[in-house]
């Protein structure tokens, strides 16, 4: 059974997200309304993960995320909205593991949950094991040549699964398309940017929640493509 704080000023929101939480039969659910209630929480109960608002009054979110920061390294997901990016990327560099915008939706809820839970249960939060790649809910193990997300083994062709360990292995690298053509199919990239495109195109449909608006596998626009890792 795993403990999962849900830190939000809102009660409703705090409602919303056991409800849909309440579908995994094995966690437990526990409530604070303020940054500080948190900690104290933390203190007290053995708590395996976080979903901490950025916005509350006493103690706000990030300043809450620090001081847990300074006792524990379980995983916060913040809860955000979209006018609050600056604050967003500061919770990560101060230690928050992972975001997720209001409004929201319950499956990608339910998929950065169990994302964070495995990464801190079987990896011990380590973000990069020798050749075992992980980048939110995506991991890739070099190893044993597999893919998955979720913790379900995504089916990839060998030039998807290249073109994927060429960018978890460089996270926030931006490649452009002859350098990926390059690297990947070991040839001149005359005409290349086409068939990347395709097959990046192919690689988000079975990556990302949402292809069309890809979390992870960003296009920079005129300069080609980059897997993008906020907690870097």
């Amino acid at each position: 059974m795993d403990n999962i704080l849900i830190c939000d000023d809102d009660r409703d929101i705090v409602a919303a997200l056991k409800i849909y939480l309440s579908a995994e039969k094995n966690y437990h659910l526990l409530e604070a309304y303020t940054g500080q209630q948190a900690i104290d929480l933390i203190k007290k109960e053995d708590i395996q993960l976080i979903l901490m608002d950025i916005m509350m009054p006493e103690m706000d979110g990030i300043s809450a995320t620090a001081k847990i920061r300074e006792i524990s390294n379980i995983p916060i997901i913040l809860l955000t909205a979209k006018s609050e990016n600056t604050d967003k990327v500061l919770g990560l560099n101060i230690g928050a593991d992972d975001y997720i915008t209001k409004p929201f939706d319950p499956m990608e809820v339910l998929a950065r949950v169990k994302s964070q839970l495995r990464r801190y249960t079987n990896l011990g939060g380590q973000v990069n094991k020798g050749k075992h790649f992980i980048i939110g809910n995506i991991e890739l193990n070099d190893e044993t040549k597999t893919v998955s997300v979720d913790g379900d083994p995504v089916s990839l062709t060998p030039i998807e699964y290249n073109i994927l360990k060429l960018l978890m292995q460089n996270p926030n690298r931006v490649y452009s398309t002859a350098q990926i053509y390059e690297q990947v199919w070991n040839e001149a990239a005359y005409g290349s940017e086409n068939a990347v495109a395709v097959h990046i195109r192919h690689l988000r449909e079975k990556i990302e929640i949402n292809p069309s608006d890809p979390r992870y596998l960003k296009v920079v626009w005129g300069l080609g493509y980059k897997m993008e890792d906020l907690t870097k």
